[in-house]
């Protein structure tokens, strides 16, 4: 039986025949990530705050919390909404680990409360759509 204040974590794994440098340049560049996640005005400072902004029009809004370049990278991804089956206060953590045919990245997206159900599966079907974009992103990069 799960508590009212016990969270839940969308995890989405994905091999991707790149090198960690060219998938670490998708996941930090602001127009890199406006073309597989959402348009923002990120940087890869710790303490930053940016938006991201979906298509939908709904906003996010983040704070990045911790860098270690072409390792991980973790951010917070908070979305206002007046009904608490929407509202969402979460953290989105990408870890990157070199393999022999390119990187194993994982993307965890932890804070779903257990009344939100619509919302974790949205994430998970969006996670594995965003990721299969940014393969093709990192492929693009020189």
């Amino acid at each position: 039986m799960t508590s009212a204040t016990e969270t839940r974590t969308v995890t989405v794994e994905r091999e991707i025949a790149q090198p960690a440098a060219k998938i670490w340049k998708a996941l930090t560049t602001s127009h890199l990530m406006s073309e597989w996640l959402m348009n923002n005005d990120f940087r890869p400072e710790v303490g930053h705050k940016f938006k991201l902004r979906g298509d939908w029009g709904g906003v996010m809004d983040c704070e990045v919390l911790a860098i270690e370049p072409e390792r991980s990278l973790s951010y917070t991804w908070n979305f206002a909404n007046d009904d608490p089956l929407y509202a969402l206060q979460s953290t989105v953590t990408y870890t990157l680990t070199p393999t022999a045919a390119g990187t194993h990245l994982r993307v965890e997206q932890s804070g779903f409360h257990p009344n939100q159900k619509q919302a974790y599966g949205g994430a998970h079907a969006g996670w594995k759509g965003f990721l299969a974009k940014l393969e093709e992103v990192a492929g693009k990069q020189a």
